[in-house]
């Protein structure tokens, strides 16, 4: 556990989605300060990472000082147990909200249950989290075993492989599904199933790399956050609107 006054790092991962950590410091940094302030922690002792990648992730989440990860939901189901994340906050991202549905879209005609989706795979920018997929995404769904789960951010591309009769299906987050109607090509593809509303993202403590009464006092802060007009556009910058309690599934994994 790290001391009550030692630089804590908050790891930011993101699997698919599009920016660079180059394009987000700045505003991690912004992010950073304000939280601290708010939560009266010494100048500097909140430092915030970008990862693009879940192996990019990992490796800093393996390190000692990130005692704090800010994820999506699939990353928090695929690694909370391994990493004993322990939810915070939960993330009120704008736009989006502070849970989506994901909704599994096929060739029109070409799925009609689980079992006619034998042989078929499931490409989503959440495929590298195929617990998530499988319990939480299509939970009502019992998969073959033979269906194949892959990450894809090439969300077009794939969409365009479902409608030329590919055997594939793309499972979509909130954001991705509400721009569906727009394609050229909507009319050949169809939603088969959608899952319950779910967490978009969490930040949690990692490991309990940090004391509890700090972990409260940084709680109370990104609650608070966004009734501050310079730190609801701090939070603006990284497209949130504020943070509320962990509204998590029962069955989500925690340590």
């Amino acid at each position: 556990m790290l001391l009550a006054g030692a630089v804590v790092t908050l790891v930011f991962c993101a699997p698919g989605y599009p920016g660079g950590a180059g394009d987000a410091q700045p505003f991690l940094d912004a992010f950073a300060a304000a939280a601290a302030q708010a939560a009266q922690w010494p100048a500097g002792s909140l430092v915030a990472r970008y990862e693009a990648t879940e192996a990019g992730g990992l490796e800093q989440l393996a390190k000692p000082e990130a005692a704090l990860a800010f994820v999506p939901f699939p990353f928090f189901v695929e690694h909370a147990a391994a990493l004993k994340l322990a939810p915070l906050v939960q993330a009120d991202v704008t736009g989006v909200g502070v849970q989506e549905r994901w909704t599994l879209v096929a060739k029109k005609g070409g799925v009609s249950s689980a079992a006619s989706m034998s042989g078929y795979s499931i490409l989503s920018i959440a495929g590298y989290a195929a617990d998530f997929v499988r319990k939480y995404a299509l939970s009502d769904w019992v998969l073959p075993t033979d269906v194949k789960i892959a990450q894809s951010a090439q969300v077009l591309s794939v969409l365009r492989r479902v409608a030329a009769g590919e055997q594939l299906t793309v499972l979509l987050d909130g954001t991705q599904m509400s721009s569906l109607a727009s394609l050229p090509f909507a009319n050949e593809l169809q939603p088969v199933t959608q899952s319950a509303p779910l967490p978009t993202a969490i930040l949690a403590v990692v490991d309990a790399r940090m004391p509890k009464s700090r972990a409260q006092a940084l709680r109370t802060a990104l609650l608070g956050l966004s009734h501050s007009a310079a730190s609801a556009d701090v939070l603006a910058n990284l497209r949130l609107r504020g943070f509320v309690l962990p509204q998590l599934p029962p069955r989500a994994a925690t340590p």
